[in-house]
């Protein structure tokens, strides 16, 4: 059995190249699918806040897994669907995010908004405290 060929770095960097892009076309065929399908409930709700908070958990859990965010509609910034116990019995929908460093919350709404989806934004390093050495 003879040994494999070694690949050149042209081959290895089209390679990549190629699966980066089939990647982002299924990326792309995977979000629009779960948009078109959360469509289905803009402008719904539940009449209780337990079962609109469930309704808003499933769907971030869903998004989370996929790599996905809510687009704020009064903003633009990625966030998670939530529900508030602001208004009636049965809660607000709300866009939770960060801007500049501060939890802020969009929106309000009775029903599902529109959702456009987004990337999820990558994690900012966490920063640690470095003790100053007692040497």
């Amino acid at each position: 059995m003879s040994a494999p060929q070694p690949i050149s770095p042209l081959e290895a960097e089209t390679t990549l190249l190629e699966l980066n892009q089939e990647l982002n076309r299924l990326q792309r065929t995977i979000r629009l699918a779960i948009q078109d399908q959360l469509s289905k409930l803009v402008g719904r709700s539940f009449d209780s806040l337990r079962k609109n908070r469930e309704l808003a958990d499933s769907i971030h859990q869903l998004l989370d897994s996929h790599g996905l965010r809510v687009c704020c509609l009064e903003c633009g910034h990625p966030a998670i669907l939530r529900v508030s116990p602001r208004g009636d019995s049965s809660g607000v929908f709300v866009f939770d995010h960060t801007i500049d460093g501060k939890r802020t919350f969009h929106g309000g709404r009775k029903t599902v908004p529109i959702i456009r989806l987004v990337a999820k934004p990558p994690r900012k390093p966490r920063q640690t405290l470095v003790k100053p050495s007692t040497v």
